[in-house]
């Protein structure tokens, strides 16, 4: 793991500094000007160098996930689930180097990660096989169930374009019209809303994956991340008096500097194939999660976070995740979000960091990369000259592992791209714009309802009513009516007590 964390750092170096061409600097402190009290002239390059650099430190930030953190560390598998699943880092005893970050959601960089928010929970295991990336929350659901609505929702939870602040009332009009919030909005306003700091949360992998194994059989699959640590949280009184913006960012790196390495089981809940098709709720829809009655949690092993960043913005800021990151073994699913995302997330990288991201030191994978890929903006990775950059070719440089490397009009019909999932009944191949397929049991309120009634304890009932009401702050006469039956419809208590909370505040 040490490698992993140390790869791309410079070695330090004896005697005077120099540009970044090697040649010396002859001075940090004076510019070179016309006479004692002249003007600065262009040939000082040292001065035009180091300003220049300075003024372009920044990149693009997220925009979503924008304040985070993370860690490098060691996933170990400790059980057997090769009758699921084939990938190389879940076989029995593998220990596979991987980096972690956590984040907020709707903050920018400098922004508070006590805020009550979802938390991201990405991880980026470096395989055998290739990078595999875990992009989930830490809530077992999400607002919704749909990409296309994505830039709307973030629009939502962003600031106003007029006087840059952010709004409760366009918060609670986009939830309450956007009835498949109802889970998640009930998550985010419970306790998991503001949790004591990244070592005190769950994660999940939040969609659903597909796992297959080495017989071709595939299974449905869903991740869960269980802390070690403990499952502690913040009341929304506690949060505002930490003035400390960086209260997560803090703890978990000094934790890890003090030898107080955290843990996360790893375990998943497995569906088969056949069962997915007549399951009470659609098991593809992202605001929903399959209950631990009928599916179980399997344990797989556990992952430690051992090694802090050498450097923040090279191995975190620069870290780039995507659930497009597959490997053998590991395949998708018909959650519309998670095909959305399989696009949309080293769309933003390419973006953010330019084309060859994945050509950075802590996004390149340990495994040997075969690409026809060249050029473009920070090439620091090419091929030998005596490669050709085109396929099919006459040379010895393959293709891909079903194609025959000879001709591209082979007429070869692969048949189904297992390498991304199987699917025996995909309903039909026709291009829609559908809506999922209705399941007996799905609805949009009913889970959370569940969440309500069947998971909270009183206290927590009466907490989640409360922070409701404070986050109704500032919302018009309009949405707070839609946010009474919006949450109504979650819980009849529910629904009232929020009234009774947020009137008597008037």
């Amino acid at each position: 793991m040490t490698e992993k964390s140390n790869e791309g750092l410079i070695p330090s170096v004896d005697g005077a500094t120099t540009r970044l061409g090697g040649s010396p600097v002859a001075s940090e402190n004076h510019s070179v000007t016309s006479g004692e009290q002249g003007g600065n002239i262009l040939n000082d390059f040292q001065l035009i160098e180091k300003l220049a650099h300075f003024d372009r430190e920044r990149i693009p930030e997220r925009v979503v996930h924008a304040k985070g953190s993370g860690a490098f560390g060691e996933l170990h598998i400790t059980e057997d689930v090769t009758k699921y699943t084939k990938a190389a880092l879940f076989q029995p005893g593998t220990v596979t180097p991987m980096l972690a970050r956590f984040s907020t959601v709707a903050g920018e960089q400098g922004s508070p990660d006590l805020w009550r928010d979802v938390r991201g929970f990405s991880l980026k295991f470096y395989t055998t096989e290739g990078n595999y990336d875990i992009v989930g929350n830490n809530t077992p659901v999400f607002f919704i169930r749909d990409g296309i609505k994505f830039p709307d929702f973030i629009h939502s939870q962003k600031r106003l374009p007029g006087s840059g602040l952010r709004d409760a009332d366009m918060q609670w009009d986009f939830w309450t019209r956007t009835p498949e919030s109802a889970h998640q909005v009930t998550y985010l306003m419970g306790d998991r809303g503001i949790p004591k700091g990244f070592r005190h949360m769950d994660g999940f992998g939040s969609h659903t994956y597909q796992w297959i194994n080495e017989a071709g059989e595939p299974v449905w699959v869903k991740y869960h991340f269980k802390t070690q640590q403990g499952w502690e949280y913040f009341t929304n009184e506690e949060s505002a008096a930490i003035s400390n913006a960086d209260y997560s960012r803090q703890d978990l790196y000094e934790a890890i500097e003090r030898g107080d390495f955290p843990r996360w089981d790893v375990k998943v809940q497995i569906m088969p194939i056949a069962d997915a098709e007549d399951y009470r709720w659609n098991p593809f829809d992202l605001t929903k999660t399959w209950s631990q009655k009928d599916y179980p949690l399997i344990p797989v092993g556990y992952f430690e976070l051992n090694q802090n960043p050498r450097n923040f913005f090279a191995q975190i800021e620069q870290a780039a995740f995507s659930p497009s990151n597959l490997v053998p073994g590991v395949g998708f699913s018909p959650d519309k979000m998670l095909q959305a995302r399989g696009f949309s997330y080293p769309d933003t990288q390419r973006y953010r960091l330019g084309a060859n991201f994945e050509q950075l030191p802590v996004n390149r994978p340990v495994c040997p990369v075969n690409s026809y890929a060249q050029d473009g903006a920070a090439t620091h990775q090419f091929n030998d000259a005596d490669q050709p950059v085109y396929s099919p070719n006459r040379h010895s440089r393959a293709a891909g592992y079903l194609d025959d490397g000879t001709s591209s009009a082979s007429g070869v019909t692969y048949g189904p791209a297992t390498d991304l999932y199987v699917n025996p009944d995909p309903h039909g191949r026709d291009l829609m714009r559908a809506a999922y397929v209705h399941h007996r049991d799905d609805d949009d309120f009913i889970q959370a309802g569940i969440l309500v009634r069947e998971v909270l304890d009183d206290a927590a009932r009466e907490r989640l009513a409360n922070n409701i009401a404070d986050a109704m702050d500032g919302v018009s006469d309009q949405v707070e009516l839609q946010v009474y039956e919006y949450f109504n419809r979650v819980d009849g208590w529910l629904g009232n007590r929020v009234r009774e909370i947020f009137t008597a505040r008037k």
